[in-house]
């Protein structure tokens, strides 16, 4: 069973950067085939998706409220994928998650639903 641990998170001052990882541990030789995503939610609100990348990396998909200050990527010989946020907003303060989508992965998906595996999340706090 693989799971899927999130760290980089933290606090930081508005207008900031952060480089979130999201590493699999266990049986993480599927990790190169599936499709990785970011989500983040705030207290209160529904669970937002961010961006997505494909099994190989080429492949990347972003949510307006992302586009343009985050960056998705992996590296599959680490068995990790990462999401660069830059010019952080306090708006931007939730806890941080990643997720693995395991099921019809020619296309990269933005349902919650749709991902398979979880990791426990990471906080991320801006200040202003």
């Amino acid at each position: 069973q693989v799971r899927l641990v999130e760290s980089g998170g933290g606090l930081v001052q508005a207008g900031g950067s952060l480089r979130l990882s999201c590493e699999a541990t266990g049986r993480t030789y599927s990790f190169s085939i599936y499709n990785m995503g970011w989500f983040r939610q705030a207290p209160g609100k529904e669970r937002e998706f961010l961006a997505a990348v494909d099994s190989s990396g080429e492949r990347t998909f972003y949510s307006d409220s992302a586009k343009g200050r985050s960056t998705i990527s992996r590296d599959n010989a680490k068995n990790t994928a990462y999401l660069q946020v830059n010019s952080l907003k306090p708006e931007d303060t939730a806890v941080y998650y990643c997720a693995q989508q395991v099921r019809n992965t020619r296309i990269l998906v933005t349902t919650p639903s749709l991902y398979d595996v979880w990791g426990q999340g990471t906080q991320v706090t801006v200040s202003s």
